[in-house]
């Protein structure tokens, strides 16, 4: 095999995997053993054209490193070898082999990584730097959002089909879109074969990663997310990002660690994320060294989120996140009429702590959507083939009176009235709101609350019932833009329940059915909140509207006073979920008014009062 000539070794400290350099290339690789070897391949080609040694003078610790100079690296593909034992750059940009989803052929050969340098023009992109209080998030799969024949997209299942949806996200009102893990994993899952086992077989076992937590490779966006064989994906990614920035919006991505990657590997691959594809945010699972990456000041200006950052103190600059199930198992509760909830209700409503964001959502990837949230007590997850044994048990979930789908018209109007319960206790709470992609007009996985391994419609967005649920998406569409237009639901700080202002009022305050008398026995499921418009000051510079939320969980009705208001103004109705006329919101500059000094609220309704001249 013909040699290539090295040349004389620098120690310059080039980053690691594969770099162009003046004059050739330059390969930097960690690998424990006596002697490491880079191969090279012709494209497609099984058996190595050319190969060559690290020289052993370039070894620091266990890191091989050379330059080798020429300029005829075109068409080929390489990756290494320690001690006889190949193995892919952890690396690489991108491999070759991986175009096909799900491909059960294309489980065994080595990978390999293309000789390349593609350029991007970035032109002026800039990232949003959307405050926390501002952003309202939304969580898709970067396949299954658009994978379903009812997305009516080109190119289904890839990048360029998410950009097509940019118009109907920022129809809805997203600022920020988080997208599942869409670095290059393998998605066929094979069998794990314990030592000495002669029954041990080498054989896929049928089923997919289709969530994409596991090992994988980290600098490399996914192959078949791109829009064709031999399509470039990481061109693609970085258009999808361009695009977003054009329009306003935000693109955070998750990176799942398994724990075995060493810190300093980990830190790389969240700043190439952050400088190579200008992501604006981070979403970091598994087992990552957080308090590294939470320091880290090349870090400091994108968004990183983690299930708790209690280690690290955030600097002037508010860019950790807060991502966990606490709002989730709380709210669900209260939503279900739970007994001694009223008091994670004022918590969860107001949690909004100096030091880092918190991100709240009433649903996600690992457990029921809203809409089954709502539709099933228990958890049906047959179709992945463990007898029901997967999955988290405790749901905090409701079937309202039939499990599963119904034509019972009690049960259905019931399930769309919590749901619009669920999304105003959403969207009017403090903290940064999460949207799973679809739970805005009812999207279901018939029950299943572990979906990882379906590929299919239990997982893809059905944008059919856009249609059908028309009106759950208007009203989740007018929550938001009724959030976004009122700052008093998304203070740049917690609420200090103080009227620190001297104005008459504090910035938030709690009743019961009677005003300024809170209730907090454990069999209370009725609370009222007064937000005051002085403390949320719009983009001119003005007030904002007083603002009362009745919170009625209960299974029967509660007559609530009604704080009194300054003079000249009255309360008006701006939603209520138990009228169907009207879908229980009402346009800006129709909200009638509440008549008299008490309001009866239905069972199991939010009532959403403004304050208004007279």
């Amino acid at each position: 095999m013909e040699q290539y000539k090295i040349a004389e070794h620098e120690n310059r400290g080039y980053p690691m995997g594969l770099s162009k350099v003046s004059g050739g290339i330059h390969l930097c690789v960690a690998a424990e053993g006596g002697e490491c070897r880079v191969l090279f391949f012709k494209a497609g080609g099984e058996e190595p054209v050319r190969t060559l040694s690290f020289p052993v003078e370039s070894r620091r610790g266990d890191v091989w490193s050379m330059t080798v100079p020429g300029d005829d690296f075109a068409d080929l593909e390489y990756c290494f070898e320690i001690d006889g034992r190949p193995f892919s750059d952890p690396y690489g940009r991108s491999f070759t082999g991986r175009d096909v989803w799900g491909d059960l052929e294309g489980v065994f050969p080595l990978l390999k990584t293309p000789v390349k340098f593609p350029e991007f023009d970035w032109e002026d992109d800039r990232l949003p730097e959307i405050p926390y209080e501002d952003c309202i998030l939304y969580r898709l799969h970067g396949r299954g959002f658009t994978k379903h024949v009812s997305s009516k997209v080109k190119n289904k299942g890839t990048f360029q089909a998410v950009q097509e949806k940019i118009p109907y996200l920022k129809e809805l009102g997203i600022t920020t879109v988080e997208l599942m893990p869409v670095n290059e994993f393998s998605e066929v899952i094979m069998p794990e074969n314990v030592p000495g086992n002669p029954y041990g077989v080498d054989k896929p076992t049928g089923k997919l990663n289709y969530w994409g937590y596991g090992p994988g490779f980290y600098f490399a966006p996914k192959a078949s997310f791109a829009s064709g064989k031999g399509k470039d994906p990481a061109f693609e990614f970085k258009t999808l990002v361009k695009a977003f920035h054009k329009e306003g919006l935000e693109l955070i991505t998750e990176l799942y660690f398994t724990g075995k990657e060493s810190p300093s590997f980990v830190l790389d691959v969240v700043r190439f994320w952050a400088e190579e594809f200008h992501v604006d945010g981070i979403h970091l699972v598994g087992f990552p060294p957080l308090d590294l990456i939470g320091r880290d000041p090349y870090l400091s200006r994108i968004k990183l989120l983690a299930v708790s950052w209690d280690s690290v103190k955030g600097g002037r600059r508010k860019h950790l996140g807060e991502y966990n199930d606490g709002f989730l198992v709380d709210m669900r509760r209260v939503l279900k009429g739970d007994e001694d909830q009223m008091s994670s209700l004022v918590f969860r409503s107001r949690r909004n702590p100096a030091e880092w964001g918190v991100i709240n959502y009433m649903a996600n990837t690992n457990g029921f959507t809203m809409m089954d949230m709502v539709s099933y007590d228990t958890k049906h997850n047959e179709g992945n083939g463990e007898n029901n044994q997967d999955g988290n048990p405790y749901n905090y979930s409701w079937n309202c009176g039939a499990e599963g789908p119904t034509k019972r018209k009690k049960v259905v109007e019931l399930r769309k009235k919590q749901l619009k319960n669920a999304f105003l206790l959403l969207l009017l709470s403090q903290g940064t709101p999460l949207i799973m992609a679809g739970d805005e007009f009812g999207n279901s996985q018939s029950g299943n609350n572990n979906a990882y391994c379906q590929d299919n419609e239990v997982s893809w967005i059905n944008w059919n019932l856009l249609k059908t649920n028309r009106d759950i998406f208007e009203f989740v569409k007018n929550v938001i833009a009724f959030r976004k237009a009122h700052p008093v639901f998304h203070m740049p700080m917690e609420p200090r329940i103080m009227d620190y202002l001297a104005c008459g009022f504090p910035d938030v305050s709690y009743h019961g059915v009677r005003a300024w008398c809170p209730e907090f026995e454990n069999f209370r499921r009725q609370l009222g909140i007064f937000y005051c418009g002085e403390y949320g000051r719009k983009p001119d510079g003005t007030a904002d509207n007083h603002f009362y939320v009745a919170y009625n969980m209960h299974w029967e009705p509660h007559e609530f006073d009604l704080p009194n208001l300054p003079k000249k103004e009255r309360w008006h109705v701006a939603f209520h979920t138990d009228e169907r006329e009207g879908n229980g919101m009402y346009p800006e500059g129709e909200e009638p008014a509440a008549e008299g000094k008490r309001f009866l609220v239905p069972p199991r309704t939010i009532v959403v009062f403004i304050g208004k001249p007279s």
